[in-house]
C-alpha cells in the first residue's frame, strides 16, 4: 500500500486547548523579557550571587580585562540571554497568530505543525540551556549548575527591589519551561496524528482505487472518430435542429432569389419555358 500523509488531526479537542493555552504564556514571556531588556536586573543578580559566593562577580571580568586577560562573560549573565528570549517571544507570538488563523480556517495540517513546532521546540530548548548554564570563569567560585535565583529562594535577598528582581527572573524561567512543554505536547500530538490509522489507510486505498478506475474509464472511452450509438444519435439530432439554407428544402436546388421568384409569379409559377436561340418567347 502506498505511503500517504494524513491531513486530519486526531484528538482535536486537545490541540484546540493547547492553541488557547499557549496565548497567555506567550504574552507573559513577551512582557517579562521585554521588561528585563536590555539589562534591568541581570547584572544585579550576578553581583548578588557573587557577594554571597554562589558565582563570580561582575568586577572579576573588569579585573581580567585590566590585566590583559580577557574572559568570556557566562551566557547566563550576558545580554544575549535576555535578547534571545525576547526575540523568540516575538516569533512565538507571530507564529501563534498564523497558527490560530489557519486552525480556524481548517488548513493547519499536521505536517505544517511538525515543521513549526520542531523548530520552536529547538529554540526554547536552547534558551533553557542558556538560562541554566554555569558560571566557571572564577576559579574560586565555580558554579556548574543553574544560577542561584533558580535553585534558591529569593528570600535570602534583603533588599525588596532586588528580591522582586529575583522573583521576576524566576518567573521568566518558569514561563520558559511552560513554553517548552506546550511545544513538546504539540509535537507529540502532531506525530500521533501523522501515524495513519487502519481506517485512514483503508479510506486512502479506496480513494486511490476510485481514481484509478476513473482514469481507466477515460482511457477506454471512444475517441472523437469513434462515437457510441447514443453519441451518434445525439449528433444527428443536433444536425436536424440546424436552420436549413433558403431554397434547398425538398432537394438540391439553386437558391431562390427575389428576381427568380418574381418571374415565376408572372408566369404562373411554371418557370421559364423558352427554348432555342436568343430571342425565343415565353409560353404560358
Amino acid at each position: 500500500m502506498a505511503f500517504f500523509i494524513p491531513r486530519t488531526w486526531r484528538l482535536r479537542s486537545i490541540v484546540w486547548f493547547l492553541v488557547i493555552f499557549e496565548l497567555p504564556f506567550t504574552v507573559a514571556n513577551l512582557a517579562l523579557f521585554g521588561i528585563a531588556s536590555p539589562n534591568l536586573y541581570r547584572t544585579i543578580l550576578w553581583r548578588i550571587g557573587g557577594e554571597k559566593g554562589f558565582n563570580s562577580e561582575p568586577s572579576f571580568v573588569l579585573y581580567a580585562y585590566a590585566n590583559y586577560k580577557p574572559v568570556k562573560i557566562p551566557p547566563v549573565w550576558s545580554g544575549f540571554n535576555t535578547q534571545y528570549h525576547l526575540v523568540i517571544g516575538v516569533l512565538c507570538m507571530f507564529f501563534w497568530l498564523i497558527k490560530s488563523t489557519m486552525w480556524l480556517l481548517k488548513v493547519f495540517l499536521p505536517i505544517f505543525s511538525l515543521i513549526l513546532h520542531t523548530a520552536l521546540l529547538c529554540l526554547w530548548a536552547y534558551g533553557l540551556h542558556i538560562q541554566t548554564s554555569g558560571d566557571t570563569i572564577d576559579p574560586a567560585h565555580q558554579n556548574k549548575g543553574a544560577p542561584w535565583y533558580i535553585t534558591k529562594s529569593c528570600n535570602i535577598v534583603d533588599d525588596k527591589t532586588e528580591r522582586a528582581y529575583c522573583m521576576q527572573a524566576k518567573a521568566s524561567f518558569a514561563v520558559s519551561i511552560v513554553m517548552l512543554t506546550i511545544y513538546a505536547c504539540f509535537l507529540i500530538l502532531t506525530i500521533y496524528s501523522l501515524v495513519p490509522t487502519a481506517a485512514a489507510k483503508q479510506a486512502h486505498a479506496t480513494k486511490r482505487a476510485e481514481k484509478r478506475a476513473e482514469k481507466e474509464k477515460w482511457a477506454s472511452s471512444p475517441t472523437d472518430n469513434e462515437m457510441t450509438a447514443e453519441e451518434q444519435w445525439q449528433h444527428m439530432w443536433e444536425l436536424q435542429q440546424l436552420p436549413r439554407t433558403p431554397g434547398t428544402a425538398g432537394g438540391m436546388k439553386s437558391p431562390m432569389t427575389p428576381r427568380t421568384r418574381t418571374f415565376e409569379e408572372l408566369q404562373g409559377g411554371s418557370g421559364f419555358q423558352g427554348q432555342g436561340a436568343p430571342g425565343g418567347h415565353y409560353t404560358g
